[in-house]
């Protein structure tokens, strides 16, 4: 069983107990992840594709470390002028552990659970006053 999943802007094929480099994630080592954007799953040769998301599939994985690349060199030149300029950079990276391929709906993101705590703060503070 093979998916192809959306995973931080890019689309990858990813298979159970595979691991998986991505642009870089803002989540701890060790955290579960769940990516509800799944575009297309084979199981067993039969196919299902979305239109453009299958709906209600997810790819669960757990984020097994932070990486970063190998350095980028830029190097800018300008001939007859005697202009250069030279610099690099490194890109950040998350290996992450594909654990499942499943039907179901994704749970609520952190940024609707941080409001849901500030609802419910705000609302004991009025109680108390």
């Amino acid at each position: 069983m093979y998916a192809i999943a959306d995973i931080q802007g890019q689309q990858f094929k990813v298979e159970k107990n595979q691991k998986v480099i991505v642009h870089r994630l803002e989540a701890e080592e060790g955290t579960k992840v769940d990516f509800n954007k799944v575009m297309l799953v084979d199981n067993d040769g039969k196919v299902e594709v979305g239109s453009p998301l299958v709906k209600d599939m997810v790819v669960s994985a757990t984020v097994v470390g932070h990486l970063r690349g190998d350095k980028v060199k830029v190097f800018k030149k300008k001939r007859r002028k005697g202009y250069q300029k030279e610099n690099g950079h490194r890109q950040d990276f998350t290996q992450i552990l594909i654990e499942d391929i499943k039907a179901g709906k994704a749970p609520k993101k952190a940024a609707a659970k941080k409001a849901e705590k500030v609802v419910e703060e705000t609302s004991e503070e009025a109680k108390a006053e």
